[in-house]
């Protein structure tokens, strides 16, 4: 910022510039001369004064809006290099109009502006160059800056030896690069001059930006295309004095500032500013400096009220807070029923008037309005909104000091006042002192709400200064370091996360102290405070990307660092847009990756940046590429069981749009579940980048909470002996256990707002808050008062201020600005009764034997306005170009609900209300706009095209009132014309609708546009206009829908509500109504000939695909039942017609297709029961339509003979035809009996006559046998639409599942088969597809397994059937075969994501108690297993080693490596070189010794017989370990941890990790303190010392080994030795002081070099040792 009190940050250059210019204007003098402006004592010199202001787009005929200035200018020298210059006859107009046919607006300016106006200022002068001004201290700024305008004018740096040259030249607007060009004139006395800014080069600009705190500029993008640009020229005429100076007889300024959201080649708007300043006389009236004038800064802009006013509202000062009363009556009052389309902007002006008040004039307004809760919920929306220490002020007052409000209002209040808040040392300050409140400490969520907020200050106030002192750290470092050392691992997350949202680069050092941990012998800090140490690293990242890079590299490098750590320091380095070479360095390094996971993620981030597309990658994807290459062949085939990075982008470069979205997860090995889950979103707009959204969790805890059985003891004494254990071990560290289920955080434009552990601790207190409010005791009185409402919500929001101010030449400021401003309110009115009565004093548990019937009317509204501005800003004047959107919505709501929940009987339904024109509104218009102080309220504006007569364009698409509900579309007149450049703008207009039939309601959406794209085919032209969408939704003519319902009962009593019930008709049934149907068809199709109206309003809605014949689909007789399809089935039927061979061999065509469907089960649907035989005697058509109808009635009241007679006839000779064909089936049931419903649910529309419109939803199951069955019928009487779902299981190894799908004249039946079994003794599945045809909605589909190669388009309409084999070969690799008529792939070693336990699935049938063989399988295929065979061990993690084991000593082989210790697993040599085995399983102790050819066994001290114990333990030399999922990770012996990474190095029990063997395994032994040790152990763990000599820096150093190494005992040699590689440490001989204090804390210096000692693992003691 110019601004000195700001102190803005800027580049070292121009600094350097600063402090050396002093020399170059000395070097400047040598070479030229400079010719200066005079201006003489004795004269006062008389100017006029023109200045013009515009705003709009550059094309005349446009609307523009502007203001100008007229008046006399005299200036006067008052003494040497001071003068005195004052406005004179000052005429001021506004303008908003159709430039340059409309005329200026005279402004009639207040007295006191006038006056103001008026008073003439001071200004020291010197060399052409303007120095302090001087003025009163009540004169205001902007008149103040009108006076800098004309003074900067008088700016002149002339040399006369050059006639072209440039430099930095000071101005209203900064330092900017000026070019200076002189020419002699005509006039020998006269010299022309002029000089060109460019206002995109300027130090210390004149510039404040607002809201911009998040973003980052893109540099890159802005690199050829600008969105602003400004350039200055001033043209002089000088005259020539006779001692070398000049006087300036007139100067003409002309200044174009352009501006454009998109690129420069798809239009701008400009800001045009012209002045004129030309010599009147130099004989004006006398003039004199009033008196009391300070010095007021110097020609630099100085900003004003136009900061706290928003361009969109011009503020009367004029009793604000009668004014700030109005306001808040308004927003509450006009919101009851309806937010209207002005409330964002009444609200916008609330917050302005707001910003003006002082903390006593909100203590007034609080009190006045925090009774009515409507009104204080209202304040506390809006005063955080203010964003200055006044709001934060009040916040602190009234929670800390007075408790007027809530915590829960506070922490809100608190969140929007700190991201809505300028950053500057008070309230930086004002926030520090929250943080030592005791009453934000004591509230976890207020104290989050702080740090994480006074983190954030901190961000935006070091980004605008340029050193940030390191003091605004302290209040945070020093609790960090605090909770680090206690290892308070809650307050050391939140503290880091405070510094990460700070971004300040002194916080790079102590976290180095934290994570440089790949030098040293491990840490005891948790894996998640380093990770989120490394995660807080990203915002310091886009301010020193280099610092952060080296050392993010440095953890990325080192492979003995936790997987976790590397994978997020890799994400660390693409953050920080990595050099070619930096990528290339990581590449080569995956080439020897052993870190799987590491390698997969590393990889995958770099394969999906190659696919980048947005300038700031350019660099990056370019090396991203040629690693990819380099790196294919080895990572492209890791699967998901992998961490991945996935980052997808798109931006177009001509409109400087774009978007990026990147997620990752973080998993290892060992887990199924990712362990860190991460999504951001980023947006690019207008040469801007800001981070928008991040959403993170982190579960590490869950797999383990799922999965985990919790019947563990936590026994004290079973705790104290393993622990006694465990000391025998050197430097034993375990693993917290007290760690989150999961963690959730979110982050908002890059600064994190919050987040949530959900523990145990989190767990209980919502259970205890359940629990209180279940047994809590409710007085009925209170809950009817609370329930009875009306309840009134309102949420206003400010969401988008962002705002660039810069003066112009002239001196008034251009206001660059986008708002977004919402306010949604919801109006709720409930009524709720129960039957019976409740009592006076109930708890909730007694609301489930009541039935509760409640409806509620719910009203919920919004309205939400876009301003998009660009012009003058000021206290006396507004005029702009203004592209505004409002937006306003409404939805209506009544709904009834009815619960029973004894009965398990719930009802729902939607009621009719009365609905507005629109339910939702969209309009977006351009137009200029001006405004003046004198009438603030009076605006004038102007559309930004001129009202001219235009052709317009209408297109009407709306449906037709069929029920088919097909669109047509008519356009209004046809114009065959295209439209070309330069014609008259055209207006289109358009109105689609569309009928929901089933819901009785008309969607109709109406679209207006009109834009100026005739003048230049550009984007903004294309915005800018008027445009208008309206969604509207109405009632169908003809169709009065009373309600729409859902109702649904539970259990037994569903068969009740059944309205269309469904059941098959039985083979005998069909063989004795075959006669009646015969006959009926004769009659029907005799009739059909007659009644050609009936059937062609029939043929609209149902289509014949067995006949193609035009007639056949055209025609339909009276009942809706097509003769040819009678024909067809009855020809089917009856072997004595005679002219059945066409229709027979069509039918033989169609049932050979579909064999395979019909073989699989299909079956048809029956819309009524069983017909009684007794009206097979019938002798018409009448009397069986009559007869059937009556049969129906008596089975089903609701249906009607018309459907009985028609559609039912159409569904039974169906079923007649299934039924000889499929005579496996005939035996069992199609549909399962009422006895077996365990559902009924109905989806309708009740119309005012009553009847229904909708669905019927049944479910069935049975148990014996098993079979679920699901069905949803069309409840209307006419229709015959149905869908069947039915799963069966057939045995214990073969499932099968049949859909089936029937229209009105289509049905699709599909079978779906699965079954287990046994390719040469492998596990294998099986499932098979069989349909008869495919649905025209499914056909892209089935096209698109095509092209696939998956089947062949002759496949789907001849085989009509597909079959998968699966057939596991190995638990990671399966076989596929994929079966289809003509065609079979083969897929071999097919990788599995998961591990399959072969040897547990081989007795598991697919649905035998099927929720526990899920999970059972879900556990056993990731189990991990240890083998123990002699003295080889297989480890957890596969990897195979030698076990040298000394004799007598026990070894850890394995044992949880939590701080539960659930269990241990002991391993030692007796003296027969035999293993024994101890366990310690909760509070049991196992003893395994092998007894001769026996195996013994110990529990607690008792021997028990092999055969019965039930261990079920042989006496077999192989030593099986098996640990389930949950435990991976969390184990640690001999037999390793179990993450599932065979390739990296193993973890000794001081917590590092070591790439040998020997010294591995030896770490697990527990030594002995002495020779007399009840084990019989004679060695001990031991830092022994290099016996070579180091010199290091000239200076002779001892080294001791920083792992320990077993050694004889004191007194005991030994017998048996091996060699073992460890590392050591050294120091100077001479700093050795005290020997064992020095090796007491050697295990955890680094490792300086690696040596091969010897190990002892057999001694021989003398008798004397002990």
């Amino acid at each position: 910022m110019v601004d000195e009190n700001t102190q803005k940050k800027t580049p070292e250059v121009i600094n350097f510039y600063n402090q050396t210019k002093g020399g170059v204007d000395i070097v400047d003098q040598m070479v030229g001369t400079y010719t200066y402006v005079v201006f003489e004592a004795d004269k006062t010199y008389v100017y006029k004064y023109e200045a013009l202001l515009l705003a709009g787009l550059p094309e005349k005929g446009l609307a523009r809006a502007g203001l100008s200035i007229s008046s006399k200018v005299l200036i006067k020298a008052i003494e040497q290099n001071k003068f005195v210059i004052k406005l004179d006859e000052l005429e001021l107009q506004q303008y908003s109009g159709i430039w340059p046919e409309n005329a200026f607006t005279q402004i009639q300016l207040p007295s006191q502006l006038a006056a103001d106006l008026m008073t003439p200022i001071t200004f020291e002068y010197a060399n052409g160059n303007v120095r302090k001004i001087f003025a009163p201290e009540k004169l205001p700024t902007v008149v103040l800056n009108i006076y800098r305008g004309i003074l900067n004018t008088l700016q002149l740096n002339i040399k006369v030896t050059h006639t072209v040259y440039d430099m930095q030249e000071a101005g209203t607007q900064g330092v900017c690069k000026t070019l200076y060009t002189i020419n002699e004139d005509e006039k020998p006395d006269r010299i022309r001059l002029s000089k060109t800014k460019d206002l995109n080069h300027c130090q210390q600009k004149v510039i404040r930006d607002m809201g911009l705190a998040y973003t980052e500029t893109c540099a890159k993008c802005q690199q050829e295309i600008k969105n602003l640009r400004g350039s200055s020229m001033y043209q002089y005429i000088l005259k020539k004095n006779d001692d070398s100076s000049v006087q300036i007889e007139k100067i003409a300024v002309h200044e174009f500032i352009h501006f454009s959201p998109f690129s420069e080649k798809n239009g701008d708007a400009l800001m045009k500013t012209k002045q004129l300043l030309i010599l009147i006389n130099d004989q004006g009236p006398s003039i004199e400096a009033p008196d009391g004038q300070s010095p007021r800064g110097d020609l630099r802009y100085e900003f004003s009220v136009e900061l706290l006013q928003s361009p969109i509202e011009l503020i009367n000062l004029h009793d604000p807070q009668s004014q700030i009363e109005n306001l808040v009556k308004y927003l509450v009052d006009r919101n009851a029923d309806r937010v209207p389309e002005d409330a964002p902007k009444k609200f916008l002006k609330l917050i302005q008037l707001l910003r003006l008040q002082r903390d006593e004039d909100l203590e007034r307004l609080w009190s006045q309005h925090e009774s009515i809760p409507a009104n204080r919920k209202l304040i506390l929306e809006a005063i955080p909104v203010i964003g200055n220490s006044i709001a934060l002020r009040f916040i602190k007052e009234k929670l800390m000091n007075s408790n007027r409000i809530t915590v829960a209002e506070a922490a809100q209040a608190l969140i929007t006042s700190i991201h809505m808040m300028t950053a500057n040392e008070e309230t930086i300050k004002q926030v520090k002192d929250m943080i030592a409140d005791q009453k934000i400490v004591a509230n976890p969520l207020l104290r989050q709400i702080v740090f994480l907020g006074y983190g954030t200050m901190i961000s935006k106030h070091c980004g605008e200064i340029v050193a940030c002192p390191s003091e605004f750290i302290k209040p945070i470092l020093e609790p960090l370091v605090t909770a680090l050392e206690s290892k308070n691992t809650k307050a050391s997350v939140l503290l880091i996360k405070a510094l990460g949202n700070s971004g300040h680069p002194a916080f790079i050092k102590p976290i180095k102290k934290l994570l440089l941990i790949h030098n040293t012998k491990g840490t005891s800090m948790p894996k998640r405070v380093l990770a989120e140490a490394v995660m807080s690293l990203r915002n310091i990242a886009k301010r020193e990307p280099k610092m952060v890079q080296e050392f993010a590299l440095q953890i990325y490098m080192d492979p003995t660092l936790n997987a976790e750590l590397r994978m997020l320091s890799c994400l660390l380095l693409f953050e920080t847009k990595p050099s070619p070479s930096l990528v290339m360095t990581i590449a080569h390094n995956l080439k020897n990756e052993k870190n799987l996971q590491v390698a997969s993620f590393t990889y995958s981030h770099m394969k999906f940046l190659t696919r980048s597309s947005t300038v700031i990658h350019a660099s990056v994807v370019s090396a991203c590429n040629v690693a990819v290459k380099m790196l294919a062949s080895k990572l492209d085939k890791l699967d998901v069981r992998f961490s991945k990075a996935i980052h997808v982008d798109i931006y177009n470069n001509h409109l400087m749009l774009g978007g990026a979205a990147s997620a990752f997860y973080i998993k290892d090995t060992a887990t199924i579940l990712p362990k860190t889950v991460v999504a951001k979103t980023r947006g690019f707009l207008a040469g801007a980048v800001a981070d928008i959204l991040e959403v993170g969790v982190r579960a590490e805890g869950l797999q383990e909470a799922l999965m985990k059985h919790h019947g563990l003891i936590d026994n004290p004494d079973r705790l104290n002996k393993m622990r006694n254990i465990l000391k025998a071990l050197s430097h034993w560290r375990t693993m917290p256990n007290k760690k989150p289920l999961a963690s959730v955080y979110v982050k908002l434009f890059g600064q994190e707002i919050a987040f949530a552990d959900f523990d145990k601790e989190l767990m209980n207190e919502t259970f205890e808050v359940i629990k209180e409010y279940l047994f809590k005791e409710y007085n009925k009185e209170s809950i009817k008062a609370q329930l009875s409402g009306p309840f009134h919500f309102v949420k206003p929001l400010l969401a988008t201020e962002v705002r660039r101010i810069m003066p112009t030449a002239a001196g008034f400021p251009l206001d660059l600005s986008l708002y977004t401003v919402a306010v949604a309110a919801a109006k709720v009115q409930t009524e709720a009764t129960t039957t019976p009565v409740l009592p006076d004093e109930f708890r909730l548990g007694h609301l489930l034997k009541t039935e509760i019937q409640m409806e509620a009317k719910i009203q919920p509204s919004a309205a939400v306005n876009t301003f998009a501005v660009m012009g003058i800003n000021t206290e006396i004047v507004q005029a702009a170009l203004v592209s505004r959107a409002t937006l306003s919505s409404i939805v209506p709501i009544r709904i009834g609900v009815n619960l029973n929940i004894r009965e398990q009987n719930f009802n729902v339904a939607a009621l009719p209300v009365s609905v507005p024109e629109n339910i939702t509104a969209l309009h977006v218009e351009t137009f200029a706009i001006a405004r003046n102080i004198v009438n603030p309220d009076e605006e004038r504006i102007t559309p930004i095209t001129p009202e001219i007569s235009r052709a317009t364009i209408t297109a009407k698409v709306s449906t037709s009132e069929a029920a088919s509900e097909s669109q047509s579309s008519e356009n209004v007149p046809d114009h065959k014309d295209v439209t070309k450049h330069n014609d008259k703008p055209k207006a289109l207009k358009k109105y689609y609708c569309d009928q929901l039939v089933g819901i009785g309601l008309k969607a109709c959406l109406k679209i207006s546009s009109e834009n100026i794209a005739y003048i230049r085919d550009a984007a903004l032209y294309k915005v800018a206009g008027n445009h208008s969408f309206a969604f509207s939704v109405k009632p169908m003519e003809g169709e009065v829908i009373e309600r729409l319902e859902m109702k649904a009962q539970l259990g037994s009593k569903a068969a009740e509500k059944v309205i269309k019930k469904i059941s098959p008709l039985k083979d005998e049934d069909i063989q004795k109504a075959r006669p009646i149907l015969l006959r009926l068809k004769k009659i029907l199709t005799s009739r059909q000939k007659n009644d050609t109206a009936s059937s062609s309003s029939s043929s609209s809605s149902s289509r014949s695909s067995l006949h193609p014949s035009s007639s056949s689909r055209s025609q339909r007789n009276a009942t809706g039942v097509r003769p040819e399809i009678l024909l067809h089935h009855s020809k089917r039927h009856s072997s004595s017609s005679s002219s059945s061979s066409s229709s027979s061999s069509r039918r033989r065509s169609r049932s050979s297709s579909s064999s395979s469907s019909s073989s699989s089960g299909s079956s048809s649907f029956m819309s009524r029961s069983s017909s009684s035989s007794s009206s097979s005697s019938s002798s018409s058509s009448s009397s069986s339509s009559s007869s059937s109808s009556s049969s129906s009635s008596r089975s089903r009241s609701y249906r009607s003979s018309r459907f009985s007679s028609a559609s039912s006839l159409s569904s039974l000779l169906s079923y007649s035809s299934w039924s000889s064909r499929s005579k496996s089936h005939r035996s069992k049931k199609d549909y399962l009996s009422d006895e077996d419903i365990i559902l009924a649910m109905i989806f309708s529309a009740v119309k005012e006559d009553k009847k229904m419109q909708g669905y019927q939803l049944t479910a069935y199951a049975s148990e014996n046998p098993k079979r679920l069955q699901i069905i949803l019928v069309n409840v209307s009487a006419d229709s015959s639409w149905r869908l069947w779902a039915d799963g069966a299981v057939l045995n214990r190894h073969k499932v099968r599942a049949k859909l089936v799908w029937e229209t009105e004249s289509k049905k699709y039946n599909t079978t779906i088969t699965a079954e287990t079994g046994l390719v040469h003794s492998k596990p294998a599945a099986r499932f098979n597809v069989a349909w008869n045809e495919i649905p025209l909605y499914f056909k892209p589909y089935a096209k698109m397994a095509s092209s696939a190669g998956l089947i062949r388009e002759r496949d789907l309409k001849s085989a009509k059937n597909l079959s998968v084999t699966v057939v596991a070969t190995s638990n990671r690799s399966a076989e596929v075969i994929w079966k289809a008529a003509s065609r079979v792939v083969y897929k071999k070693a097919f990788n599995l994501p998961i591990k399959l336990p072969l040897n547990k699935i081989k007795d598991l049938g697919p649905l035998r108690e099927f929720p526990n063989k899920v999970k059972y399988l879900f556990a056993a295929a990731n189990t991990a297993e240890c083998k123990f065979d002699e003295n080889t061990v297989t480890t957890f993690d596969g990897k195979t080693l030698k076990n040298m084991n000394p004799s007598y000593c026990y070894q850890v082989l394995a044992q949880d490596y939590t701080d539960e210790l659930k269990f241990m697993i002991l391993l030692r040599k007796d003296h027969n070189e035999q293993n024994q085995l101890s366990l310690k399983i909760l509070d049991i102790d196992i003893d395994i010794h092998p007894k001769g050819d026996k195996i013994s066994v110990m529990v607690n001290g008792q021997e028990i017989q092999l055969g019965s114990n039930p261990y079920n333990l042989k006496s077999e030399g192989l030593c099986t370990i098996e640990i389930e999922n949950w435990m991976k990770g969390q184990m640690c012996g001999v037999c390793e941890t179990g993450t599932g990474e065979s390739k990296q190095g193993y973890h000794t029990s001081a917590g590092h990790q070591t790439t040998d063997a020997v010294s591995f395994t030896h770490s697990w032994v527990l030594s002995a303190n002495t020779c007399t040790d009840e084990s019989g152990c004679l060695v001990r763990h031991e830092s022994v010392q290099l016996e070579k000599r180091i010199i290091r820096n000239n200076k002779e150093h001892k080294c001791f080994s920083t792992d320990p190494v077993l050694r004889c005992l004191t007194g005991c040699v030994p017998v048996n030795k091996t060699p073992v590689t460890v590392g050591f440490h050294c120091l100077p001989a001479d700093s050795i002081t005290n020997l064992p204090d020095t090796l007491s804390t050697i295990y955890d210096k680094s490792e300086d070099l690696i040596e091969t000692v010897e190990s002892h693992c057999d001694c021989r003691c003398a008798h004397q040792c002990a």
